[in-house]
């Protein structure tokens, strides 16, 4: 048997579909898994899990998660996390909490940035410093500034799992979760529940360490082109001190129910608001355990059969019934020990709830006797194959996923690589369905129709809930307090005190100065250059690019929105949606979707917007956006020629099923996408592309859709034919653009294809309007039920005369790291705070979320300036800061991403010249730029303009405090 480094080898696989070798080791004295993959891909990952099952809601991994982060024996200092962040090449830096699991994942293109993540990181798992003041900080403390101030709860997990509990849907899957599994550890939120956090002491904080972050509970993983003998090595040098133990970190096989159950509940809905139709309803299944590949794929599948599209049958019946808005309940969850599934709708009337359950009942009934249509399972067996083949993460690391993806099995000791080597289960599921087997009516039957572990949960709006909530976290604070002797007032003074006093001071230099970190010449001078030629094909500009894609040709099409009038402009996102989801002339929506499955990679819509700098105007376009295996050319192309010359805009109710589904997702959106939204709004103050972003996307839009939900119903010729409109002024080949992303040698292939399928679009162009933006309040308070706020401020430097150069990158980058981390985060409690600066339309912008706090944060923004001024910036410091801008600057982009990006510079008009210009710039930033950069926030502490997104209490005592600072507008 093979041993490097004190591993042995347990098992080698070639993972052909992923050009991957993968290996698996056992570290021989401390029992440690490690999974091993080598491949070509230049974005190295690597990742430590510990299994974290818990017994309780205080959040005790989630707040461990932070804190080991905080501090380690190599690395004695406050925040190595944020060291790293400030001066690392990486690509991906974080840590995540499940309920039965913690990770810790690094990635990095750089080799000795990516060797300096991984130790920092091992340091941090293996040997974190964990005191008392980083359960105050990082999970919760009451917080006295002096005997007689009022006593409140304090902490970032606390806040922010506050903003998580604000979510009506994050209320339905704890609910469902809980009804599910009544009596093992998944009942619990390993996140922290607000309500339980403050129990927990640090004694169980410090023992739940001690319990499951052994090498015994860890699993280790790698991914990429590192040489993989050094893996070893590396590893091994922690683990070495260890022996081996037993440690039980698996949660138990939840027993199966022998009936179904029924759970209501209620949330906290927005008071004054009209709750008829606020409720919402799941039902929910236990299925199989996650460890055989091929029923967990086969799974996969049926998911997207019964909700994937909008053509899914499950979901069609769902939204065709009129009972609700919206789907929720999210389908399949495979990510645990033992699969879910859960749906149903919300935007109900809470009185429908069975009646719901009564049809999502009979339709999978139905579907399990009279079988899947086989247009539906050809559909989304190719759908499938084409994700999985495809591999595109985004912008996750594609090792980060494949990380993720083996863990539901190793972590309950199955195999990592089974989830990952999808070729043979896939051949063998379309073996059985060539045999005529009912496959995925047998996963119905079996595991839905038949089993009796099922839970329906029902939640009702309550207006009068958050209040309560408040109320009760009131009383309990002056409980505490009158159970608090003198002294133990003055104990928690104290300790306030001395928390605030760690926090305040400096790290020590010596300390610092042991992370890891690169230099500048590590950075490439050279900016990133993207292969594009414009050519010409049937009098229409075709932007190519030459990327290896693995055989996928993706194709983007776009029309210059500039020639749609201002009045229609929120008209547009559904406008595309209509494209695609409401059938041509001879195909009904059903048909079309499913052939866009059965045939393509995807279609999208969306708009794309931006600013331009040194013009008050935008570039302002719409795209449909495909893919498809290069074998399918023709039929992508046939599709996109369907649905631009023929699709049909008169299916009334259809329509208006879309206009609730949007209308549902951006109010649910809301307390999820607080910084969304506050950034939107501020941003739509100063340039016309931000505006019109506003018009289609935020706040402005939701009234929109609210007001268009009623249109339909009232005025339906109206709004079809301002959905003409929209058609017959966009859809013309005179204001088109093709992009393509495609290796060269199959180019000549694709090129007369494209011609031929633009020469038959209409041609002519429309002439492009001049749009005027409106006004919005100056200071602005947005109101939703929450307890957590989003504060944000900007202005527009442009305006005031100032025109930051590259090392605004550097600057602003430098004080979300530090000033706003220190002040916001740290002292604040908050679960984050930024600056940034948008080069092209001149917008600087700070921004806060899950927030306790508001008038404190604007001060916090305001007291930049001075900080800058003051700071001092040893060459170190300012290496760190330099290199984290450029690594933003040169984020890892698939091939797919490439091409927009190249299509986006070609669009505004920039230069490869100018972007070296602006690199030139960052690169060469000194530490007077940053004081000099302290004018400019003096610029935007006196020019701001405020908006923040909170609950009534939180915006009426700031308006009390500050007359007349908020101009209030109630969303929810």
């Amino acid at each position: 048997m093979t041993t490097i480094y004190g591993f042995e080898l347990i098992r080698e696989t070639a993972v052909a579909e992923l050009n991957t070798t993968a290996r698996l080791y056992r570290h021989q004295k401390t029992g440690a898994e490690l999974l091993s993959l080598e491949t070509e891909d230049e974005n190295k990952v690597f990742g430590i899990t510990f299994r974290t099952p818990v017994s309780d809601s205080t959040g005790v991994p989630h707040i461990l998660e932070h804190s080991v982060l905080g501090g380690s024996r190599k690395y004695p200092v406050k925040e190595p996390f944020i060291e790293l962040v400030k001066g690392s090449m990486k690509t991906f830096l974080n840590a995540f909490t499940y309920p039965d699991r913690t990770c810790y994942p690094v990635a990095s293109t750089n080799l000795a940035d990516f060797y300096n993540l991984i130790d920092v990181y091992l340091d941090a798992v293996f040997h974190p410093l964990l005191t008392p003041e980083h359960l105050q900080q990082e999970g919760w403390h009451y917080e006295l500034d002096s005997p007689d101030a009022p006593l409140t709860f304090k902490g970032i997990v606390f806040n922010e799992m506050k903003g998580a509990y604000a979510s009506p849907d994050r209320a339905m899957y704890e609910r469902a979760t809980q009804s599910l599994f009544p009596d093992n550890g998944y009942r619990f939120s390993s996140g922290g529940d607000p309500k339980d956090i403050p129990s927990l002491t640090y004694e169980h904080f410090k023992g739940f360490y001690q319990t499951y972050y052994h090498p015994a509970n860890a699993l280790i993983f790698f991914y990429g082109d590192d040489d993989p003998t050094e893996r070893l090595r590396r590893v091994d040098a922690y683990l070495a001190e260890y022996d081996a133990r037993s440690v039980d970190g698996l949660i138990a096989l939840q027993p199966r129910l022998n009936a179904p159950r029924t759970v209501e509940d209620s949330y906290a809905a927005g008071a004054g608001s009209d709750l008829t139709r606020k409720g919402m309803t799941t039902v929910n299944w236990l299925l199989d355990d996650t460890l055989d590949p091929e029923n967990v794929l086969a799974y996969n599948i049926l998911d997207h059969m019964l909700l994937g599209n909008s053509a899914a049958p499950l979901r069609r019946a769902l939204i065709d019934s009129g009972l609700g808005e919206d789907l929720i309940g999210g389908g399949l969850n495979d990510g645990g020990r033992q699969m879910t599934f859960s749906v149903g709708l919300k935007g109900i009337v809470p009185e429908d709830a069975q009646k719901v359950e009564a049809l999502v009942l009979q339709t999978l009934g139905d579907l399990a006797q009279a079988g899947l249509e086989a247009d539906v399972v050809e559909s989304s067996l190719n759908t499938v194959e084409f994700y999985l083949r495809e591999n595109n993460t985004g912008s996750y690391p594609r090792g980060l996923s494949l990380m993720l993806r083996t863990l539901p099995t190793w972590l309950y000791g199955g195999d990592p690589v089974g989830p990952l080597a999808f070729a043979a289960p896939l051949a063998a599921l379309k073996v059985r369905l060539a045999n005529g087997e009912r496959v995925f009516e047998g996963l119905i039957q079996q595991g839905m129709v038949d089993n009796a572990h099922r839970t329906t949960v029902v939640l009702r709006p309550d207006a009068e809930q958050g209040a309560r909530d408040e109320a009760a976290e009131r009383d309990r604070l002056a409980k505490a307090r009158a159970a608090m002797s003198p002294e133990d007032v003055a104990a928690v003074a104290e300790a306030t005190r001395r928390l605030k006093e760690r926090q305040e001071a400096p790290d020590d230099p010596e300390a610092l100065a042991k992370i890891p970190r690169l230099t500048l010449a590590d950075l490439a001078r050279e900016d990133r250059q993207i292969p594009s030629e414009l050519v010409t094909l049937a009098d229409t500009p075709v932007l190519y690019h030459d990327l290896f894609t693995n055989g996928i040709l993706y194709l983007d099409l776009g029309f210059d929105l500039r020639v749609v009038p201002q009045d229609l402009l929120p008209y547009v996102p559904l406008f595309g949606r209509s494209l695609l989801g409401l059938g041509t002339e001879k195909e009904d929506y059903v048909k079309l979707t499913r052939r866009i499955g059965r045939e393509t990679g995807g279609i999208g819509a969306s708009p794309h917007l931006s600013s331009q700098m040194g013009n008050d105007r935008s570039i302002a376009w719409f795209f449909l956006r495909g893919k498809a295996m290069l074998s399918q050319t023709d039929q992508l192309l046939a599709i996109l020629k369907d649905v631009l010359l023929s699709a049909r805009l008169d299916n009334r109710e259809r329509f208006r099923q879309m206009v609730l589904e949007t209308k549902a997702r951006l109010e649910s959106a809301v307390a999820s996408g607080g910084p969304g939204f506050v950034s939107s709004r501020l941003r739509a103050h100063f340039h016309e592309s931000d505006w019109v972003s506003e018009q289609i996307g935020g706040v402005s839009y939701l009234f929109f859709i609210r007001q268009l939900a009623r249109d339909v119903d009232e005025n339906w010729a109206g709004v079809q034919a301002k959905l003409e409109a929209v058609r017959q002024v966009l859809l013309r080949r005179g204001g088109a653009i093709a992009n393509v992303t495609l290796d060269a040698a199959s180019w000549p292939e694709v090129s007369p294809r494209l011609g031929g399928f633009l020469a038959d679009l209409p041609a002519g162009v429309s002439e492009p309007n001049r749009w005027m933006p409106g006004t919005l309040p100056t200071n602005e308070g947005l109101i939703f039920p929450g307890s957590v706020n989003y504060v944000g401020k900007a202005t527009d430097l442009y305006r005031l005369g100032r025109v930051p150069n590259g090392t605004a990158a550097v600057i602003t980058r430098y004080l979300s790291r530090t000033w706003l981390w220190d002040r916001v985060r740290v002292h604040g409690g908050a679960y984050g705070g930024s600056a940034s600066f948008d080069r092209r339309s001149g917008t600087f912008i700070y921004l806060s979320w899950r927030d306790p706090n508001l008038l404190q944060t604007l001060a916090a923004y305001d007291g930049a300036a001075k900080f800058l001024r003051e700071v001092s910036l040893d060459e170190g410091e300012l290496t760190k800061a330099i290199i984290g801008a450029i690594s933003d600057r040169d984020s890892y982009l698939l091939p797919d991403a490439k091409g927009w990006v190249a299509l986006d510079w070609h669009l505004v008009g920039e230069t490869a010249a100018e972007r070296q210009g602006r690199r030139d710039e960052t690169l060469a930033t000194t530490a007077a730029d940053f004081r000099a950069f302290a004018d400019i926030l003096d610029a935007v502490k006196e020019n701001g303009h405020v908006v923040v997104l909170g609950g009534t209490t939180a915006i009426d005592a700031a308006n009390r405090e500050r007359p007349e600072l908020l101009t209030v507008t109630k969303i929810l």
